[in-house]
């Protein structure tokens, strides 16, 4: 079982930046991938971006592609969200999850791993 605990969400003006982090209890000697989703306020949830443990290799979304960075430190089994140039439109509960394969998903059902969520609140 892993957990995963997100921290770094907050409220910040247009324009402006937050990092998300997300640190897992456990590491497994698997392939993993672990990605960012988030869920607006009467919206579906949405794929964020992702980072494959091992390769290190990066996906975003369109909508967050150029104001974001997903990033991992191994030795603190901790992945990272840099997101610059927050809109309005970002503001949302963003999850972090895990899955126990080195593919990535844009789909959040391939996921086996769900932190609480962080909320992010931008303001005009």
């Amino acid at each position: 079982q892993v957990q995963l605990v997100e921290s770094g969400g907050g409220l910040v003006q247009a324009g402006g930046s937050l990092r998300l982090s997300c640190t897992a209890s456990a590491r497994t000697s698997r392939s993993y991938t672990m990605g960012w989703f988030r869920q607006a306020p009467g919206k579906e949830r949405e794929f964020v971006a992702a980072i494959t443990w091992t390769s290190g290799d990066t996906y975003y979304a369109e909508s967050v592609k150029g104001r974001s960075t997903i990033s991992r430190d191994n030795a603190k089994n901790t992945m990272y969200l840099q997101m610059n140039s927050l809109k309005p439109e970002d503001t949302a509960v963003y999850y972090c999850a895990a899955r126990l394969s080195g593919r990535v998903s844009y789909l959040d059902s391939a996921y086996d791993y769900w932190g609480q969520g962080t909320q992010v609140t931008v303001s005009s």
